[in-house]
């Protein structure tokens, strides 16, 4: 059924509250704030930095960007490995990759952070292709990971052919691509490339989010998702 099979990394393949809680945390207090409840910053978990530090704390695109150079300076070195793969992630991807799939990576965090974390855990070698975002600022949509993810990802005329209808009014999936995630972002992002979008509970939607963004299946453990993609 699916032959190429996108994968959101935070909240999907791993588990990284910790690390990210800790470095919002050092931003904010960097930035002059103290927010002693991590649980608080769970929303700053898949969507990019700027939009959250704008969304949450009110910062302007200055004080955004400041914020992000600190967090990364706890992050680049500390943060990205206070994280946790969740159980049956690897066995899962295995399976995939023995039955032929072609598997990427569409993350909206740095793609030299996404690239280090999967080496890290042992991941990397089931991914055909890895994206992230530039940590100059570009490619932070997640429309657009998900376009050089199939870019890099489909034959050319299969991509040629997804291009051809982006965010438009065709009714029809393509049904052998599919999007894994766990926020409305990756929804979103599958939905404007007419790709079948599987939202996972387990990882950092809020109550509602998933269905709202209009995720075409819902899994809530990691083996309904290996059934949902075998």
């Amino acid at each position: 059924m699916y032959q190429y099979i996108l994968f959101d990394l935070d909240g999907t393949l791993t588990d990284p509250k910790p690390g990210i809680t800790a470095s919002v945390q050092y931003a904010l207090h960097k930035m002059g704030i103290e927010e002693p409840d991590i649980d608080k910053l769970e929303p700053f978990i898949g969507p990019p930095l700027l939009d959250s530090f704008h969304e949450y704390y009110g910062f302007d695109e200055e004080q955004g960007k400041q914020a992000t150079v600190y967090y990364r300076e706890r992050f680049s070195g500390t943060g990205l490995f206070e994280n946790e793969v969740y159980p049956g992630i690897p066995q899962l991807l295995e399976k995939l990759k023995d039955a032929g799939k072609k598997l990427a990576v569409a993350s909206s965090k740095p793609g030299v952070f996404v690239e280090r974390i999967l080496e890290h855990f042992g991941l990397r070698a089931y991914f055909d292709v890895v994206v992230g975002s530039g940590l100059d600022g570009t490619m932070t949509k997640k429309e657009e990971v998900v376009e050089e993810a199939l870019r890099l990802l489909l034959p050319e005329a299969l991509f040629q052919s997804v291009m051809a209808v982006k965010g438009g009014a065709f009714e029809e999936k393509y049904d052998t691509i599919v999007m894994v995630g766990d926020r409305r972002f990756d929804i979103e992002g599958a939905k404007m490339f007419h790709l079948v979008s599987v939202g996972v509970t387990y990882g950092y939607a809020v109550w509602g989010e998933l269905p709202a963004a209009g995720a075409d299946v819902i899994v809530d453990t990691v083996e309904e998702l290996g059934e949902v993609l075998k």
